[in-house]
């Protein structure tokens, strides 16, 4: 394998196991450790396998063609070349001439089929070689943008003459201006593909696809990670290689980019899309010039030929995200579409993995799977991703605001709207209007003012849910297709924002441009619900960014009830009012959605520097996909770091004797928060630099800290480390880990009493994951008990139940015991990955609660930490190995 330095042994063995699962086209699970080169294993391995299986299907090819007038012996190869061939199965018991002619004419499409793809790939080739060298062909391409600018500007300066003396009526232009918002006649049963915002007769949407690799990883700045390591690597030159990412992270244009929340980004650039596809008349675009303020022109950026040029520009050499958009911007072409006409020819395609997990989201990229090879890295919490994906929430205020919205615009424009319109819009009144009913409450009336006759959670199967809405009779799957091809709830929010004013519709401040969309928008409100400081204005952006769109949340929770029965479950939540209470649909089984992926693809790779335990991904994703137990590999790899670098404890007791056991029961108690505090004074002691302690939840990390400040165990730890807190939001959390650096950099360079900084932090928050503590940052990371997720929950008990009426007892232990298990283990090993970051790291790990050392919670740790982990009775014998 081309590699960059010396490869770390373990580096060569992933790349040999790599290779060879996707030659034989497993499925692989991938372990390796953070720190241990995962990236450039993954890079070098699977390139490496493209590179020879490109060069072995040409040299098959180049045969072929020589032997195409050779008689016996050319029979022979093109037979043994396809398996399956029509000749030997269709021809069986034919008389000789008719398998003779069979095979004849087999052979010579085959023959034509490879000249055609040579040709192809050679045209693909000189062309890119040519926009690589050829300086003349970018000047060109700008002298020519330029003149199309020139060109465009005298034409509006003729409109807006021309429109001056127009003297028509004022009342009439407005009339026009309203025909954007009238839906289009509706044919319900016509399955015409639509081919989402690309122009349908661009031959180059039929280009075939080259075999390639799909790299997805979680977030875009690990996307972007990836890339920079792929550019270091041996095959950064070669490679044709294309990121793609949603509108908000590659859109150009600065008015739609300011609308700051992904749906309603998407949703003004599919309008600009279809005002520039539809000829309008001079007339109408008279009559909108009064209404110049309102962004209904077209993109300048969406333009076919300098959207090839960018494409042409990615494929010639590797550019990140960033890159990406600043080449969009110098040549004035749209890097959204720019990087999906690039998608048939790259070999290596970079994407979030929600973009290739969630089928419809798929199509419209113009993603194809068939045969190619997926690498989803990051993958340690794939089953909750697909989950979340696929499950869907809408409050009772959002039914109500959609339906408020909706007969308005059904009044307003009653006689301009056909009758398959009318009906299809009285249908999804009528959804609405029996989902406001099952949370108790009515239509007509404002839901924050209604009070929810009986609260509480209710769970209920698919089928039930829709016979208690008494819309069983109504055909979900057709109103699904007619909110997709009408583009109502696109029409509804321009309506809106026209009517109501922008205001009303979408408020677009820089909070909201920071945010990653309406779903994050509404996440991160939810999460920091606590009442403090400057929350009142944020909950009403969130309230008037609801308002704005409640229709397309909607749509996202009608496409949920089409789940099959037994896959998912709906939630109603009645709390308090009507609008507070919400409607939420479960999904119960990943592995429906996972299955076309693992069909499809020739092999998929499924990585991450913490897999374990790898027993869900086999059970509840795999198996539960139909994938064949023959056809996973597995391949798990230490770390490499000398042993004497980490010191793993299991710690049953304190300093005081307390036996350690952080139940729900007992965690509360304030002897077993006193030792707790002791126990880090000790090691704050003797640990340098930054310590990271972990707690289950924020609510308990907040209780300890105020019993700590009160019985004055906070100051005794203050006076050797300055104690940080995570913070719940997400915009804080960059300030809080400079500062704790900084305080760590300050104290080893001064020396004195204090030794540095005591961060606690949460599991499953913001510092768990994707945060690299190396060196200095964590010399010690500290897990205060087991954090077992709520069982109590409706979700998990429902998740629980499904699993013990459909997983196969496999260790004696019921199905949803050891989902709780591993749900927690997966948690701590995210958490103590954050320490040992590079080979010649170094840190102490430690584990409170004697439960952690029973042989069923040792096995799932990782391989490299539960070989070097001991579990000490005493505290005073742990705190002898922590000194040395």
């Amino acid at each position: 394998f081309p590699f960059p330095y010396a490869p770390y042994l373990i580096q060569e063995q992933f790349m040999a196991a790599l290779y060879s699962a996707l030659e034989a086209g497993c499925v692989g699970i991938f372990e390796s450790p953070t720190g241990t080169g995962k990236s450039l294993s993954l890079i070098c391995g699977a390139l490496s396998w493209l590179r020879d299986f490109e060069e072995k299907k040409q040299q098959e090819e180049a045969r072929l063609l020589a032997l195409e007038d050779g008689g016996q012996e050319g029979k022979k190869l093109v037979t043994s070349v396809e398996p399956g061939h029509p000749a030997n199965k269709d021809t069986a018991g034919e008389p000789d001439w008719v398998t003779a002619f069979v095979q004849k004419k087999e052979e010579r499409d085959m023959v034509d089929r490879l000249k055609e793809e040579q040709m192809r790939r050679k045209k693909r080739e000189d062309h890119l070689e040519k926009t690589r060298h050829n300086v003349q062909l970018k000047y060109a391409a700008k002298r020519k943008r330029a003149e199309e600018d020139e060109t465009r500007r005298l034409l509006q300066l003729s409109k807006e003459l021309l429109s001056e003396g127009d003297g028509a009526d004022v009342l009439e232009k407005l009339d026009h201006n309203d025909e954007e918002l009238i839906l289009a006649e509706y044919e319900s049963d016509e399955e015409k593909k639509l081919v989402s915002g690309l122009e349908e007769d661009d031959g180059d949407l039929e280009e075939e696809h080259v075999t390639k690799i799909y790299y997805c990883s979680r977030t875009h700045s690990q996307l972007s990670q990836f890339v920079r390591e792929v550019q270091k690597s041996p095959f950064g030159k070669g490679t044709r290689l294309v990121s793609l990412a949603s509108r908000q992270n590659l859109c150009v244009n600065e008015e739609v980019r300011r609308l700051g929340a992904l749906q309603i980004i998407n949703d003004r650039c599919m309008e600009m899309q279809k005002n520039k596809h539809e000829k309008k008349s001079d007339e109408e675009k008279a009559g909108q010039k009064r209404r110049a303020s309102r962004p209904t022109t077209t993109c300048p950026f969406y333009s076919y030929e300098q959207m090839q040029l960018l494409r042409d520009e990615v494929l010639v050499e590797v550019k990140d995200i960033e890159q990406l958009v600043a080449l969009g911007r110098e040549t004035k072409a749209c890097p959204y579409y720019g990087s999906r006409y690039a998608i048939p020819a790259a070999q290596l395609v970079v994407l979030p993995y929600q973009m290739l997990l969630h089928e419809p989201t798929r199509s419209a990229a113009g993603i194809k799977l068939k045969d190619q090879v997926v690498i989803i890295d990051e993958a340690h919490n794939l089953i909750d991703t697909i989950t979340c994906i696929h499950s869907a929430e809408v409050s009772g205020s959002q039914l109500c605001c959609a339906h408020s919205q909706l007969l308005q615009y059904m009044e307003r424009y009653r006689k301009r709207l056909k009758a398959k319109n009318l009906m299809y819009i009285k249908q999804i009144l009528y959804v609405l209007e029996r989902f406001v009913a099952v949370l108790g409450g009515n239509v007509n009336q404002n839901p924050s003012c209604q009070v929810v006759p009986q609260t509480g959670t209710v769970l209920k199967s698919i089928n039930d849910f829709l016979f208690q809405s008494q819309i069983d009779n109504i055909n979900l799957f057709k109103v699904q297709r007619y909110c997709q091809k009408s583009l109502i709830s696109r029409k509804l929010f321009g309506f809106v924002e026209r009517y109501a004013g922008p205001a009303t519709a979408v408020k677009t401040t820089k909070e909201n441009q920071k945010l990653a969309g309406l779903q994050n928008f509404l996440l991160t409100l939810q999460q920091g619900s606590d009442k403090e400081g400057d929350h009142p204005p944020v909950e009403a952006e969130a309230e008037q960014l609801r308002a704005a769109s409640p229709l397309m949340q909607i749509e996202g929770f009608l496409s949920a009830l089409t789940n099959a029965n037994q896959d998912g479950r709906v939630i109603l939540n009645r709390q308090g009012t009507v609008g507070q209470s919400s409607l939420k649909f479960l999904l119960l089984n990943p592995a429906v959605h996972f299955a076309k992926v693992v069909e499809e693809c020739r092999a998929v790779v499924i990585a991450g520097g913490t897999m374990q335990p790898v027993a869900d991904f086999r059970e509840q994703l795999l198996s539960c996909a139909g994938v064949d137990p023959a056809r996973v590999v597995e391949f798990s790899c230490g770390h490499v770091i000398p042993p004497e670098n980490i010191l793993p404890i299991v710690l049953c007791s304190g300093p005081s004797n307390q036996q350690l056991e952080f139940t729900y029961q007992t965690r509360d108690r304030p002897q077993m928060m006193d030792e707790t505090g002791r126990i880090l004074c000790n090691l704050c002691n003797v640990v340098p630099g930054g310590v990271v302690c972990f707690f289950p939840s924020y609510d308990y990390e907040k209780q300890v800290y105020a019993h700590w400040e009160k019985t004055g165990l906070l100051a005794r730890l203050a006076a050797k480390k300055k104690v940080f807190q995570e913070p719940r939001k997400a915009s804080q959390v960059e300030q809080v880990l400079v500062e704790y650096a900084k305080c760590i950099k300050r104290c080893s360079q001064a020396g004195g009493q204090m030794t540095g900084a005591l961060l606690l932090s949460v599991v499953g928050g913001k510092m768990s994951e994707g945060i690299n503590f190396s060196d200095e940052l964590g010399r010690c990371v500290i897990m205060v008990g087991m954090p077992y997720p709520n069982i109590k929950s409706p979700e998990l008990q429902e998740k629980m139940a499904w699993l013990d009426k459909t997983m196969p007892r496999a260790t004696g232990q019921a199905p949803s015991r050891v989902l709780i298990e591993n749900l927690c283990m997966k948690a701590v090993n995210q958490s103590i990955g954050r320490a040992i970051r590079h080979q010649k790291d170094f840190a102490s790990i430690l584990l409170l609660d004697h439960r952690y050392g029973s042989a069923a919670v040792l096995s799932k740790l990782p391989g490299w930490i539960r070989e070097r982990t001991q579990v000490k009775a005493t505290f005073g014998s742990a705190f002898a190995e922590l000194r040395k």
